[in-house]
């Protein structure tokens, strides 16, 4: 039944406890008999070697457990920014969240990140406060921040009966009682609900009468039994949370500790109680690949299926897809269509996952969430659909990549091969890119920082079977993925003329070139978006041609090759090989000839119009900018921020509390290579920190970490 389909995401910063907390959802569920361990290596979700290595979660993994009469698929994400695009590919498809948070370290960094992206997805969450048992735990300041710096209405549901070392239990305020472990259940699994006792009442009272009026704007019958001092049932509470959830006017936060086995029980009912089934989400929104009529469809499997392909796995057998299914049902051998590139597909089998073990299916209907084998041509974004009623649904947007490094491997190496490993690796992330030098002809690897482009590496030796040691294949210094744009406006006229002896080429075009600021920007997204329509899309780079011709001095057929030749010198500049981002071209007027005059004609002039522009206006040099967060004793606050100083930062806060210092600061990612290594000295091991791309930012060419090469004369 879709009513009882759970699709959810685990989402929050590294080591906020979300594996753990999976784990324990599993052991609960009965789908394992015995809980893994993060420290151990033996966990479900972090199946691959490099996870267990590292300590960290690098993909993300599915698994599907049953909670009474519910099913629930969770994806377990990653909390390293390096690999937010497993965040953002698993949001695009699922339709409720659970934001866990640490109840020592509050709404970090990637926390911020992962619920800026639930919110660009309209994807209701619930947050989880983790690990009250840690030393220096603190729910209400977790609370706090969640207010202040995700902005979302907290509406608690639950709350510590003590905390830190005497933390012993929560306090259900739906029920009003005392939710604590059965210490003598060897299975962990057994529960006490006793009365809250009197230490605790009075905070008890006052935070069930916030939860009741947090969650009144849901519910008109709530809002008048509170107003009239009547008592309110739990099926009446459970209501309101669940519409409010829906319809993002608040947040249920629940708390607990999974490594203590205390909460995940409650978390799971909560689960069910508060996010959407697929019955819940609106209709998916599509295009006709051919007409672009918009198209809609139904969680229904009567309708044409439409599912999107949103992660991809090569494997020696093949690759492996992630689908989710979004309306009819998918079935094993059929024939399906590929809208992304035309081409007829067909699955040869799929399977629900768990981990790194699958369990074959026979159909897969609305909300479902497989893996199938036997695609060929179906990767991260493709729509499959009814070929008799084809669809093409939205697409997943990634981040661009910050850093870049030149990849050497030895000559004795099979050229193919590292070609054909490395082609399968950008595949597959699609934050991960590579292209050669036009002017070394080496092959350069771009990604989101210094650890993606580790872990990358290390999946490229093991797909060639190379030791981790060994010298025949490795990369070269980090390289910073600027952008630039004009320093100023300029208005020119180009003309392009060249005579062959036949029919020669001939175009003049009119245009002004001017540097957009933030506001222009968001004027432009907002403008775009008010259209609403499905086939016009913000510009990535903030890129935009304005067609200003009037009176017929270019024939309208040659416009779009104007815009063509602008948008493609617009890619890599002359002076520095970057692309050019916040700009807009608006082409005003223009001559031609009934004879030489041709589209090839205008996009050659279009060519070499922005050249001439680029010398007139001048460049400026964008570099990124990231927010970093350190976390350290106080006694280092200082050593801290003098090395931060040191690396060009700007120091945005400062903050101590019971010993621990915070500091967060925007600083140049060109000047953070090596960080790590500098804190760990500086510090002895002590401190750590967090960092996320922030913005782009002028940067005068003396500054910039470019190789000679870069800087053409």
């Amino acid at each position: 039944m879709l009513e009882n389909i759970r699709n959810i995401g685990i989402m929050a910063h590294v080591d906020a406890g979300k594996t753990t907390t999976t784990e324990r959802i599993l052991y609960y569920s009965g789908t394992k008999h015995k809980t893994g361990d993060v420290d151990d290596g033996n966990t479900t979700t972090d199946y691959d070697p490099l996870e267990k290595q590292k300590g960290i979660t690098i993909n993300s993994a599915a698994v599907s457990v049953d909670w009474g009469d519910n099913t629930i698929n969770i994806i377990d994400t990653p909390g390293h920014v390096d690999f937010t695009a497993e965040v953002e590919r698993s949001l695009r498809v699922l339709d409720g969240a659970i934001g866990v948070f640490c109840a020592v370290g509050g709404v970090e960094v990637q926390s911020e990140t992962v619920w800026r992206q639930a919110t660009k997805y309209k994807v209701p969450r619930i947050a989880y406060v983790n690990k009250l048992d840690r030393m220096g735990a603190d729910f209400w300041e977790c609370v706090s921040q969640i207010k202040a710096k995700l902005l979302a209405t907290p509406a608690v549901v639950t709350i510590p009966a003590g905390q830190d070392s005497a933390f012993e239990g929560l306090i259900d305020l739906v029920r009003m009682k005392l939710v604590t472990r059965d210490n003598t259940d060897e299975t962990k699994r057994a529960f006490f609900l006793n009365e809250i006792p009197d230490k605790y009442r009075d905070e008890a009272v006052l935070r069930r009468g916030e939860l009741l009026d947090a969650i009144s704007v849901a519910s008109d019958e709530v809002t008048e039994l509170v107003l009239e001092g009547k008592p309110i049932s739990e099926e009446l509470i459970k209501a309101a949370l669940r519409k409010g959830t829906l319809e993002g006017l608040f947040t249920p936060v629940h708390c607990g500790s999974s490594k203590m086995y205390q909460g995940v029980q409650q978390l799971l009912d909560l689960v069910v109680d508060c996010l959407p089934s697929p019955l819940d989400r609106p209709p998916v929104d599509g295009i006709h690949p051919k007409t672009k009529e918009v198209l809609t469809r139904k969680p229904d499997p009567k309708e044409p299926l439409s599912a999107l392909a949103f992660k991809t796995v090569a494997e020696s057998t093949g690759d492996l897809v992630y689908i989710r299914v979004y309306s009819g049902v998918l079935k094993p051998g059929e024939n399906y269509t590929n809208t992304t590139n035309g081409k007829r597909e067909r699955i040869a089998r799929f399977y629900r996952m768990m981990g790194d073990k699958r369990l074959e299916l026979e159909t897969a209907g609305p909300g479902d969430i497989v893996a199938g084998i036997g695609l060929k041509d179906t990767f991260t974004g493709a729509t499959l659909c009814d070929p008799d009623e084809p669809i093409a649904l939205e697409a997943i947007s990634f981040p661009k990549p910050v850093v870049s490094s030149a990849l050497t491997f030895a000559k004795t190496l099979d050229s193919g091969k590292v070609g054909e490993a490395l082609g399968r690796l950008v595949r597959d992330d699609p934050t991960l890119k590579q292209h050669t030098d036009e002017e070394t002809k080496e092959t350069i690897l771009s990604g989101m920082g210094e650890l993606h482009l580790e872990v990358s590496m290390e999946k490229l030796r093991r797909a060639l079977n190379i030791p981790q040691s060994d010298p025949q294949i490795q990369l070269g210094k980090p390289r910073v993925a600027y952008r630039q744009t004009f320093s100023r406006a300029v208005d020119l006229e180009y003309q392009f003329k060249k005579q062959t002896g036949g029919r020669g080429k001939y175009a003049v075009i009119n245009v002004r070139y001017r540097p957009l600021t933030p506001e222009d920007v968001e004027a432009k997204v907002k403008e775009i978006e008010e259209l609403k329509d499905p086939k016009i899309k913000p510009d990535p780079n903030n890129v935009y041609f304005v067609n200003g011709i009037s009176q017929g001095s270019i024939p309208k057929e040659y416009i779009p090759s104007v815009e063509e030749g602008l948008r493609e010198r617009a890619k890599k500049g002359y002076k520095f090989p970057f692309p050019f981002v916040d700009l807009e071209f608006e082409l005003h007027f223009g001559k031609y000839h009934d004879v030489d005059s041709s589209q090839d004609a205008f996009y050659l002039c279009a060519l070499e119009a922005f050249r001439d522009a680029e010398e007139r206006a001048g460049i400026t040099l964008l570099e990124p900018i990231m927010k970093v967060v350190v976390v350290s004793p106080k006694q280092y606050q200082g050593s801290i921020v003098g090395n931060i100083n040191s690396r060009r930062g700007v120091i945005e806060e400062t903050s101590e509390d019971r010993g621990i210092a915070q500091v967060m600061a925007k600083i140049p990612l060109a000047n953070l290579f090596g960080y790590t290594n500098d804190l760990r000295s500086a510090t002895a091991g002590t401190a750590s920190f967090s960092m996320e791309f922030s913005h782009y930012s002028s940067v005068p060419e003396a500054l910039a970490d470019l190789p000679k090469k870069d800087a053409k004369k």
